[in-house]
C-alpha cells in the first residue's frame, strides 16, 4: 500500500472504465489525488468545462474521502487513440510532475498511476521519471477514445454523473389542445427518456385549487422557476441522450401576454438563460378538446396564440421546427425522425 497516489487525465466524458481505474488506484494508495486537465480536442456538440468534470468526479467520489479532486489549466496532455507508436518526452513529463508536486504539496514518495499499457509503465522509462509508477488493470470493454468521439453511441458507458451534460433537451410546444403532452409521453416511452412536465397545469392544481380563476401576473414567475427546476432534475437524471420537455418558457410567456397583456421579465430571463437544445412546435390544427382548463378553443384564438408564440421565438432568436401535419401519428413519426437525425446522428430518414 502506497501512502499517496496521483492520477492525471482528461475525463471527458467520465465513463465507467475510468472510474474502475480510479478505484483500482485507490485500492493501492491511502490517499489518491486526481488532476483533471483540459481536453485537447473537445467534442464540438457538447460544451464541457473543467468545473463540469470536477463536479462529476466530486459527486462520484463524495463518499470516498481518500480521493481528492483537482483541476489545472496549465498542464496539457496529448490525446492518443492507441499507445503503439507514442514517443515520451521525459524532460517534459518530469516538468509536469514537478509542477503538480509543488502545486499540490505532494510528498516525495507519491506514486503516479497509469494503465498497464501506458508507455510510462515501461521499465526503461519508469527509471527516468521524477516519481515511481504503479499501474491499474486495463478496461478493454471501455474505449476512451471512441467514447469521447461519440458519447451518444456509448451512452451506457458514461458515468451517471456525466450524463446530464450529454443529453440534449427537446421542447414540444404549441397551443392548447395541440397534443403536446400525449406526444411527450409517447416520446419518453420510445426513447426510454426522462421528461419534464408542463408546470403551468401542475401549478394550477397545487397552488390555485385546480382552477385558473385565481391565476394572475405574479404566478408566471414561480411557474417558470418550477419549470426550470423540473428540467434541471430531468437532465441531471437523464436516462437517454434526449430529454423531453413539455412546453417551454416561451409558451409560459405567451400565456402571460395573452391573459395579462404584458411581458414578464423573469420569464424572459428564463427563456434566455435556460435555452433548450431543440424545439418542435405543433401547429394548432388538431381537434379542440375541452378539459375544464383550456379557454383558447375558437379558430381566431388558436391562430392568435400560435402567432404570438412565433413572435416570441423570433424575439429570442429561437428557430423551432414546425410540424403542421394534423394527424397525431404523423406528428409522432416526424418528431422521431427529427430526434434521430439531430440528436442521435442517424441519417437516411426523411422528415
Amino acid at each position: 500500500m502506497y501512502d499517496t497516489g496521483l492520477m492525471i487525465g482528461h475525463f471527458e466524458p467520465l465513463h465507467l472504465g475510468q472510474m474502475r481505474s480510479i478505484l483500482a488506484a485507490a485500492g493501492q494508495a491511502k490517499s489518491l489525488h486526481i488532476v483533471i486537465t483540459k481536453h485537447p480536442s473537445p467534442h464540438p456538440d457538447f460544451y464541457i468545462t473543467l468545473q463540469d468534470k470536477a463536479r462529476w468526479l466530486q459527486m462520484a467520489c463524495a463518499n470516498l474521502p481518500f480521493i481528492h479532486i483537482h483541476t489545472t489549466k496549465e498542464i496539457a496532455l496529448p490525446l492518443h487513440e492507441r499507445f503503439d507508436d507514442v514517443i515520451i518526452d521525459i524532460a517534459t513529463s518530469n516538468s509536469k510532475l514537478q509542477h503538480l508536486t509543488d502545486a499540490l504539496s505532494l510528498p516525495k514518495d507519491t506514486v503516479l498511476f497509469v494503465a498497464d499499457n501506458h508507455p510510462l509503465a515501461q521499465p526503461e522509462l519508469c527509471e527516468q521519471l521524477l516519481m515511481p509508477v504503479a499501474t491499474t488493470p486495463l478496461q478493454p470493454e471501455f474505449d476512451s477514445y471512441a467514447i469521447a468521439r461519440n458519447p451518444v453511441a456509448h451512452w451506457l458507458a458514461l458515468h451517471p454523473q456525466a450524463r446530464g451534460n450529454y443529453t440534449k433537451t427537446i421542447a414540444i410546444v404549441g397551443g392548447e389542445s395541440s397534443g403536446k403532452t400525449t406526444l411527450v409521453h409517447k416520446l419518453a416511452n420510445y426513447y426510454g427518456a426522462t421528461f419534464a412536465l408542463e408546470m403551468g397545469r401542475l401549478y394550477v392544481g397545487t397552488d390555485l385549487g385546480g382552477s385558473e380563476v385565481g391565476l394572475q401576473y405574479s404566478d408566471y414567475g414561480p411557474i417558470a422557476l418550477n419549470h426550470a427546476q423540473a428540467i434541471r432534475i430531468a437532465t441531471a437524471n437523464a436516462t437517454a441522450p434526449v430529454t423531453i420537455v413539455d412546453t417551454d418558457f416561451v409558451t409560459t410567456q405567451a400565456f402571460c401576454e395573452e391573459y395579462e397583456g404584458r411581458n414578464h421579465p423573469l420569464v424572459s430571463a428564463c427563456i434566455n438563460e435556460f435555452q433548450l437544445d431543440h424545439t418542435i412546435m405543433l401547429d394548432n390544427n388538431t381537434p379542440w378538446v375541452a378539459d375544464g382548463m383550456r379557454s383558447l378553443g375558437d379558430t381566431e384564438s388558436r391562430g392568435r396564440f400560435e402567432q404570438r408564440l412565433l413572435e416570441i421565438f423570433d424575439r429570442h432568436n429561437i428557430d423551432p421546427h414546425l410540424i403542421d401535419k394534423p394527424d397525431y401519428d404523423a406528428r409522432y413519426q416526424e418528431t422521431i425522425a427529427f430526434i434521430d437525425e439531430h440528436i442521435y446522428g442517424k441519417t437516411g430518414k426523411s422528415i
